[in-house]
């Protein structure tokens, strides 16, 4: 994985400085809030409903052990004991005092990480399939790309104040893992006809009130051309963009405003710019560079061989289970990619204790050759273990409450904080992702249902991606009542669609049974070898409108 250089590390001490020094102005009433808001929030904090917030930055993922143990001994030292995994793989911390906030960046510092562009109208965090270096699915690891992007847009002088907040995704396979459509700007890593490796190019994609999917700008861009071609869409963004009304400041309002061949022609125009003044090359021996930051583990020579459960606690069942769902194929013989899923029902999904991350980081230490990953689905994944080592690990996760056999299951549920934190949202997102969990919590029960994403926000702002979940939930307000409104139809994937509305809300207490009237439809219609999508997209929204609404109905007619 990458590691700081002179400059990156003097590049994030001198922030710590100035942040300090920012804040100690702000706690002597030197600044005012309106003040001191831009300048929180380039540094990753926010003020919520009860206390400060601080989203730490995990570029594409990725993390030593090191780094989880010290963001442990943060949750442990300067929060309430836990940590909370996002959709874009940082780790939020949500019971932060500001008089802290110095201490924790430079504890940060101390391992190689930080909070900048984690908010504020900048490029954000750069995300990447959790499997990347591992699977052999991939054409090559996107990481290093991540890096040279991330390095790229750290304060880059003309994208520092866009009008809007932007996220980037990188991706090396036909199997979508990142979302990479519901991205303002997306890279995925392809091969031309000639066999040449090169990058396919997105834009335009994005959820909240006006949710998008990304268009294509260029089929084919050649690697030392990428971040010109990058800047060059930033470039027309930043011009071109509406800054006069909040709702209509991101890029995907401009693509769809003007038309993808506009927008091409506009961006076509920068590219050429760049290209022709040259300073935007990716030099072939620095991108060799960076990926050697990236090579590959010394992997042993090991025999393909996976094993059962006979020396599992609770026995070969469990074991059995987990493999089915939460591990991956490896590129190297003998190993293999373990999800360890942060959504055993009835938790808080995305949260981690701090004894819960001390423990894991034992594990990445002992299993995973030092690396752990994040994935936008709120999990974490060990990327190189070996295959013989997973009834240990399974055993060690079961006592850590973290041995859930449900990766992509109907409980492995994506929410956001929602109102239980965030000032934004209008109903709780928590609870409702419990009710639901707890309710299909039986395991073969969650196997006969298969595949089958959940994905709720407290609000239209999106951040629980509901507009990509199979079965999407969206919190709203009505005259101070949480109601819940249903969307079916939704992937994130590489079949990428924004999902249906339903009708209605429901109430905070029907929601869950609404949910699970329309899963028994499933089950009752379904196609031999048919997930949830596949059945919802050939039959449609009508009959599942009909009976997830039915108990309102009964009640209707019997009131």
């Amino acid at each position: 994985m990458y590691r700081y250089d002179e400059f990156d590390a003097r590049f994030v001490a001198e922030r710590v400085a100035q942040f300090r020094g920012q804040v100690e102005r702000r706690l002597k009433g030197e600044l005012t809030e309106d003040e001191f808001k831009p300048l929180r929030l380039m540094n990753g904090l926010y003020l919520q409903l009860h206390a400060y917030m601080l989203r730490i930055a995990v570029p594409y993922g990725t993390l030593a052990s090191r780094q989880l143990r010290k963001l442990a001994h943060i949750a442990r030292t300067y929060d309430r004991g836990f940590g909370h995994f996002t959709t874009r793989t940082n780790l939020q911390f949500n019971w932060i005092k500001l008089v802290d906030v110095p201490d924790i960046l430079s504890e940060l510092a101390s391992v190689e990480m930080h909070c900048i562009q984690t908010s504020g109208n900048c490029i954000r965090n750069v995300t990447a399939d959790q499997f990347a270096g591992a699977t052999p699915e991939e054409i090559e690891d996107p990481r290093p790309l991540c890096e040279i992007i991330r390095q790229w847009s750290s304060l880059h002088p003309e994208f520092v104040f866009l009008a809007r907040k932007f996220k980037i995704a990188v991706g090396a396979t036909e199997h979508d893992r990142a979302a990479l459509q519901y991205h303002d700007m997306a890279v995925q890593i392809v091969r031309n006809a000639e066999g040449r490796v090169g990058y396919k190019v997105m834009a335009g994609g994005g959820m909240g009130r006006t949710p998008y999917i990304a268009q294509t700008m260029s089929e084919f861009v050649e690697r030392e051309d990428i971040l010109a071609y990058l800047e060059a869409v930033l470039r027309v963004y930043n011009q071109d963009s509406r800054r006069d009304n909040k709702h209509k400041q991101r890029i995907k309002i401009l693509v769809n405003a003007i038309g993808i061949e506009e927008m091409r022609r506009r961006v076509d125009r920068e590219f050429e710019e760049l290209k022709r003044m040259g300073t935007l090359q990716l030099p072939a021996e620095e991108l060799a560079r960076i990926t050697a930051y990236f090579a590959p583990p010394a992997f042993e020579a090991l025999p393909d061989n996976m094993p059962s459960g006979d020396n599992v606690p609770d026995g070969l069942g469990a074991f059995e289970d987990w493999k089915k769902t939460n591990i991956a194929r490896h590129k190297a013989p003998g190993y293999a990619i373990a999800t360890i899923s942060l959504k055993t029902p009835g938790q808080i999904p995305g949260d981690a204790s701090a004894d819960q991350m001390d423990a894991i980081a034992d594990l990445v230490d002992e299993f995973s050759l030092g690396e752990v990953r994040v994935s936008h689905e709120q999990n974490l994944v060990l990327p190189h273990v070996r295959q013989r080592d997973l009834p240990a690990i399974f055993a060690r996760l079961q006592a850590l409450d973290l041995a859930a056999p449900n990766a992509g299951l109907i409980t492995d549920i994506i929410a956001c904080p929602g109102l239980d934190y965030c000032d934004l949202a209008n109903a709780r997102s928590i609870p409702i992702a419990q009710d639901i969990a707890r309710r299909f919590a039986n395991i073969e029960r969650q196997q006969e249902i298969g595949e089958l994403k959940i994905k709720i926000s407290g609000c239209i702002n999106a951040c629980g991606h509901h507009h990509a979940g199979h079965i999407g939930i969206l919190g709203v307000d009505k005259k101070g009542v949480e109601f819940y409104q249903l969307q079916l139809g939704g992937s994130g994937a590489e079949d990428a669609s924004i999902g249906d509305i339903m009708g209605p809300g429901f109430g905070e207490h029907e929601i869950a049974g609404a949910v699970e009237r329309v899963v028994n439809h499933y089950l009752a219609v379904r196609r031999p070898g048919e997930r949830f999508l596949d059945t919802y997209r050939r039959v449609g929204m009508e009959p599942f409108k009909n009976i997830a609404y039915q108990e309102q109905m009964y009640a209707a007619h019997t009131g």
